[in-house]
């Protein structure tokens, strides 16, 4: 029997690179966290938002279903979004999560379509390759359960990381349709082209109406 399909929207990152957070910072008139959560939402059996256990009395996340960062995880492997993977896992072991990151701009609907019409549950994973190297991209990844309960269990080796999970022959590997759909911000000139080009976009869509 396929998984039910559930969705998660990491939020639980120190933005530090940014200097803000990126959950809140707005793209077309909205907070990206919001933005991105609707988006996902429409793609699965129900979407939670990941995030650390300090922020839980932020009005912006707390608008929302949450999953909180497990203690017991977390001392294991420190932090990064693994951390938040697990911690969903952890919550609800018998679902596929489809995990994004809320720091993804350009992500359409289309991409997340594709993603979830092209899933193969009889697989470990199914994800995109990333445009900047070709290497699978792990924040914008359907997660089936068996694959999860494996990085449950190797949990205490802090070496593994998501992506070289995906570097398996079980995985189902997409190429992205949308240039820049996948495209990560962490930094403000990093948003300041990603807003340059959306404006851009805004500009032709108008033009040809």
């Amino acid at each position: 029997m396929t998984a039910l399909l559930y969705g998660l929207v990491l939020a639980g990152g120190e933005s530090r690179r940014m200097g803000q957070d990126k959950a809140a910072l707005p793209y077309g008139g909205r907070p990206q966290l919001a933005r991105v959560f609707d988006l996902l939402d429409h793609h699965v059996r129900r979407c939670f938002v990941s995030i650390r256990p300090d922020q839980g009395h932020d009005p912006l996340r707390a608008s929302y279903p949450c999953i909180v960062d497990r203690r017991e995880i977390k001392e294991m492997l420190g932090g990064g979004p693994m951390l938040g993977v697990l911690s969903a896992h952890t919550a609800y072991p018998d679902v596929a999560w489809l995990v994004v990151a809320c720091d993804l701009p350009m992500l359409d609907d289309r991409t997340l379509a594709i993603l979830v019409d092209e899933r193969n549950a009889d697989m470990d994973a199914t994800a995109y390759l990333s445009e900047s190297d070709g290497l699978p991209e792990p924040l914008c990844t359907i997660w089936e359960p068996a694959m999860l309960a494996e990085l449950a269990k190797r949990k205490a080796d802090q070496t593994i990381r998501l992506r070289q999970m995906l570097g398996g022959p079980a995985i189902r590997l997409l190429e992205v349709k949308k240039t820049g759909a996948l495209e990560n911000v962490n930094a403000p000139d990093e948003r300041a082209r990603v807003l340059e080009r959306l404006g851009s976009s805004e500009q032709e869509v108008k033009c040809s109406i």
